[in-house]
């Protein structure tokens, strides 16, 4: 894994959680792990192939997902239904990833993103045997995001470049 392919998600990840929740975030610790993914509150995975290949998990404590529903909706309160705060937990790792893909466009890497998975299950998502994950947690006011990047070169693209 290489920290230029992750430091766009972690800056994506900063500047829109921050506007997100309308209020500062801070990066609370930065581990790595090879084990599958354990789901902690809310869970979206989203995949990319291509010229880089790799998965992030998006995890979004309830509180957090229920107050950026309520801004995405209009409300006052923080809504309470489970579908609601699932697809606003999609959205928000949309918005994180878009920004992310974004950057790396721009260094020139051309790859496809995945629509977002959303993990209910109580098992975790399956690893790659591979890879290391970098794994973030970001916390507000509100509550914590967890975010679980697994990213790197895609090695046939990456030999046949080399031809």
């Amino acid at each position: 894994m290489w920290m230029e392919l992750i430091q766009p998600f972690l800056s994506a990840a900063d500047a829109v959680l921050s506007d997100a929740l309308a209020g500062p975030v801070s990066v609370s610790e930065i581990t790595m792990e090879e084990e599958a993914y354990r789901r902690r509150a809310l869970a979206v995975m989203i995949e990319i192939s291509g010229d880089i290949e790799g998965r992030v998990i998006f995890d979004v404590e309830e509180p957090v997902a229920a107050h950026f529903a309520a801004g995405l909706t209009g409300e006052s309160e923080p809504p309470a239904d489970p579908e609601l705060l699932r697809e606003a937990t999609a959205e928000l790792a949309n918005l994180v990833i878009g920004n992310a893909v974004t950057a790396l466009n721009d260094q020139g890497f051309r790859f496809k993103v995945h629509p977002p998975v959303h993990h209910s299950a109580e098992e975790g998502f399956r690893g790659s045997e591979d890879a290391e994950a970098l794994v973030m947690d970001f916390s507000s006011a509100t509550g914590s995001v967890h975010m679980n990047v697994v990213m790197r070169y895609n090695r046939r693209r990456r030999a046949d470049a080399t031809l």
